[in-house]
C-alpha cells in the first residue's frame, strides 16, 4: 500500500528528467530562463505542494544552474518538506510584500533573480497562468530591466503531456477512487435528499479513497446542475431537495497525489422523457466511436470528427470541444491547457498521454452529460473507470 509522505513521490531521477526535457525545449526556443507560476507546473518540476498559490510564487529554471523556488516566507517550510531543493534554492519573500499597496512580491523576487545573475537574456514567463497578474508581470520586468521577456507558450504544460509510467499509475489510482465517488453520487441522489447532503457524501468519498488509499482535494468542486439547471454546465449545488421527474448532471472525479481522473454521468429520478433517453443513446454511440478512433499518431481533430459524424447523422450538433488533456491539477482547473479534442486541433496524440473526453448536450430546459478519462496506449484508449455509460434512472 502506497502512503503519502511529505517528500516527493517521484524519484530524483524522474525530476531530473523532467527538468532536462524542459531545458531542451527552452534551448530550442532561445530562452535563457523560465519563470513557472502555474501551481501544477511548479509541482511537476519540484514536487512542491502547498495551498499557497493565492499569493505570488514561482519555480525558476535557468538553462544552466540550480532550479529555484520562490514563495512567501511562511511557506518556505512547506517547500522544504515537499521538495528536495536545497535551502539556498528556496527563496522566501518577506510578508510586508503580501497584498500591500505600493509594492509587489515579484519586486523582491525579480531583484533576487537579478542578483543571482539571471537579470539578462530572454526570460520566458507563464503569462497566461491563472495566478499571474498584470501587476506581477510588470513588477518582474521592472526588477529585471536588462532582460527580454516573452510568453512561455505553455512550455512546461507540453512537456507534461506525455506521462511516465509512474504518473500513469497515479492516474489509474485516481480512476479507482473516481468510480467510488460517482457510485456514491448515484446511490445518494434521491427525491427529497438535499443537494448539499449529496455533495457532502461525494466530498467524503473523494477524501476517503478506496482500499485504504486516500484521495486528494480535486481541482473542481462537484458540479451538480439539476432540473432546469441541467440545461447548462458548471453549476454547483444548493440546499434544495432533489425532485422526481428531474435529471441531475454529475460532473466530479478524484485525485491521487495531485493526479486527476474526472468523470461525468447523468441520473434521472423517475421515468425519463423519450427525448432524453434517445439523446443518451446517441451520445453513447458517439462516445464509443470517438474512443475507437484513439491511437498514437491520430490528430485531436480526427477524434472529434468521429463523434461529430455520429451526432450529425442523428440531427444533433455540439459547438464546444469534447475533451482536453489531463494530469496534475490544482484549482480552478484540471486541464493541462494544451490539446483539445475539437476541429482545427492538429496535435498528434502519443502513447502515455491522457485525456478527459466530456460529451455535454445542453438544450432548452434540459441536458445530458457523460465523460470518460483515458490513457493513450499502443492499442488505443484505455479508460481509467469502468462504470456503465447509460443514462442512470431511479424508478
Amino acid at each position: 500500500m502506497l502512503y503519502r509522505s511529505r517528500m516527493p513521490y517521484f524519484s530524483e531521477a524522474e525530476y531530473a528528467e523532467r527538468v532536462r526535457r524542459v531545458r531542451e525545449r527552452m534551448a530550442a526556443h532561445g530562452y535563457d530562463l523560465l519563470v513557472s507560476v502555474d501551481p501544477s507546473n511548479m509541482h511537476y518540476l519540484t514536487g512542491y505542494d502547498g495551498w499557497s498559490f493565492y499569493t505570488p510564487q514561482c519555480v525558476v529554471v535557468p538553462l544552466d544552474g540550480d532550479v529555484l523556488l520562490a514563495t512567501r516566507f511562511m511557506d518556505v517550510g512547506g517547500a522544504r518538506v515537499t521538495t528536495r531543493l536545497g535551502d539556498d534554492d528556496i527563496l522566501g519573500f518577506p510578508d510586508r510584500y503580501v497584498q500591500a499597496r505600493g509594492k509587489h512580491p515579484f519586486d523582491w523576487v525579480g531583484a533576487q533573480l537579478a542578483g543571482r545573475g539571471h537579470g539578462h537574456g530572454t526570460v520566458a514567463v507563464e503569462t497566461d497562468a491563472y495566478f499571474h497578474s498584470p501587476r506581477a508581470q510588470a513588477a518582474l520586468e521592472a526588477a529585471m530591466p536588462d532582460a527580454r521577456f516573452t510568453d512561455s507558450a505553455e512550455l512546461v504544460n507540453w512537456v507534461r503531456a506525455v506521462k511516465s509510467d509512474a504518473e500513469i499509475t497515479l492516474m489509474r489510482d485516481a480512476g479507482r477512487i473516481a468510480e467510488v465517488v460517482m457510485q456514491t453520487a448515484l446511490d445518494t441522489i434521491r427525491p427529497g435528499v438535499r443537494q448539499c447532503d449529496a455533495v457532502a457524501a461525494i466530498l467524503a468519498a473523494q477524501a476517503r479513497g478506496v482500499d485504504g488509499m486516500g484521495g486528494d482535494y480535486t481541482s473542481f468542486m462537484p458540479m451538480l446542475p439539476t432540473g432546469d439547471g441541467a440545461a447548462t454546465p458548471h453549476l454547483t449545488w444548493t440546499d434544495a431537495p432533489f425532485v422526481s421527474g428531474e435529471a441531475t448532471i454529475i460532473e466530479t472525479g478524484a485525485a491521487r497525489l495531485r493526479y486527476h481522473c474526472p468523470l461525468a454521468r447523468t441520473l434521472h429520478l423517475g421515468p425519463p422523457p423519450r427525448l432524453l433517453s434517445d439523446t443518451a443513446e446517441i451520445v453513447r454511440e458517439g462516445l464509443d466511436a470517438a474512443l475507437a478512433t484513439v491511437r498514437p499518431g491520430v490528430r485531436c481533430e480526427q477524434i472529434e470528427a468521429a463523434w461529430r459524424e455520429v451526432i450529425t447523422r442523428h440531427g444533433l450538433e455540439k459547438e464546444s470541444r469534447i475533451g482536453y488533456s489531463i494530469g496534475i491539477g490544482y484549482p480552478p482547473d484540471w486541464g493541462e491547457h494544451t490539446m483539445s479534442l475539437r476541429p482545427g486541433d492538429t496535435s498528434e496524440i502519443a502513447e502515455n498521454m491522457a485525456f478527459h473526453m466530456i460529451l455535454g448536450m445542453w438544450m432548452g430546459g434540459w441536458g445530458y452529460e457523460i465523460s470518460e478519462s483515458f490513457v493513450v496506449t499502443a492499442n488505443g484508449a484505455d479508460c481509467l473507470t469502468h462504470l456503465p455509460r447509460n443514462l442512470h434512472v431511479v424508478d
